[in-house]
């Protein structure tokens, strides 16, 4: 059956009815899908400033001049498996522990209806369930994780679940393979060398914002794709990876960050890796303006899906 796609620009303004992720069906409306688009409209471990629970209904609104032919990787992202937006988790802005649980077994439920999934955040916090999810699927996976920060830090004031510490917390469950995973565009002050010592403990390699900046991109992409080789991927996105004047609409920037061009190009470079779960945080729209970075964060997620369906089918 020919998948559904978005609704006709042509015939219909961008700007008209209910805002779905690029105008897509939603998963009501089709049933089931290979791809779903969720929300996870939730804040609550943020350590700076709150606003990502309505990171969500940005991107979706950033994302109505998407269009269906993608030049940049020569295909149809919404033509050969079913798209779909699923809506917006259920979750309880004042529990992080019942937080978690609800999105681990929300995605869990989606997984029946939808082969793959990719969640707008919302804030770091909810790649730890959604890792949880995945892997009672695929196993362990590679983790390529773009962000200006580690997020491998162990507690914040005694909590263990924040946004600073997801992967700290998934190398600990078991949820990563440790010899295969990335950190992209890092930069910025650390509390101590302790926190790249120890997150060298936990497997990862980094590509730094300067590395990113500065070396060939295609070189980098070569890089990751030598050290995951054909293992199952999950790709994690921190919005405030790019620079402050690319994306000001974050909870905590750090300046000296690439752009979105540079994001983007790197990303299509990965095309043909195994990507079987992605979320895109820390929008906070609140601290944007002209929706720079909720339009940046929709074209990556544009991305994300053209990079899952290579692998489709």
């Amino acid at each position: 059956m020919e998948p559904i796609g978005p609704r006709n620009a042509l015939q219909e303004p961008r700007f008209a009815n209910a805002t779905t992720f690029a105008r897509l069906p939603t998963l009501a409306e089709v049933t089931n899908a290979g791809i779903a688009i969720v929300g996870a409209p939730f804040d609550a471990g943020v350590s700076y400033r709150p606003g990502a629970r309505f990171g969500p209904l940005a991107i979706r609104t950033g994302s109505q001049l998407l269009r269906p032919y993608d030049p940049a990787m020569k295909l149809h992202p919404f033509g050969t498996v079913q798209v779909a937006d699923a809506g917006d988790m259920g979750i309880n802005p004042f529990s992080i522990e019942e937080a978690i649980a609800t999105i681990e077994a929300r995605a869990n439920e989606l997984a029946s209806r939808a082969e793959r999934l990719i969640t707008l955040g919302g804030d770091h916090t909810i790649a730890l369930p959604l890792l949880r999810a995945v892997t009672k699927r695929h196993g362990p996976v590679a983790l390529i994780h773009f962000d200006a920060h580690l997020d491998t830090w162990d507690t914040y004031f005694g909590a263990p679940y924040t946004h600073g510490t997801p992967f700290r917390r998934a190398f600990e469950e078991g949820l990563l393979l440790e010899d295969r995973s990335f950190h992209v565009g890092t930069r910025g002050p650390l509390y101590g060398d302790s926190d790249l010592s120890d997150d060298e403990g936990f497997g990862f390699q980094i590509i730094s914002s300067d590395e990113l900046v500065d070396a060939e991109i295609p070189a980098i992409a070569e890089r990751i794709r030598a050290r995951i080789g054909e293992s199952p991927v999950y790709l994690s996105i921190d919005i405030d990876v790019l620079d402050p004047g690319a994306a000001p609409g974050t909870g905590t920037p750090e300046a000296g960050g690439p752009s979105s061009r540079e994001v983007l190009r790197l990303l299509r470079l990965l095309r043909g890796l195994v990507l079987v779960g992605a979320d895109l945080v820390e929008v906070s729209p609140s601290y944007d303006h002209a929706e720079i970075t909720a339009i940046a964060a929709s074209h990556i997620v544009y991305t994300m899906i053209g990079l899952m369906t290579t692998t489709m089918g």
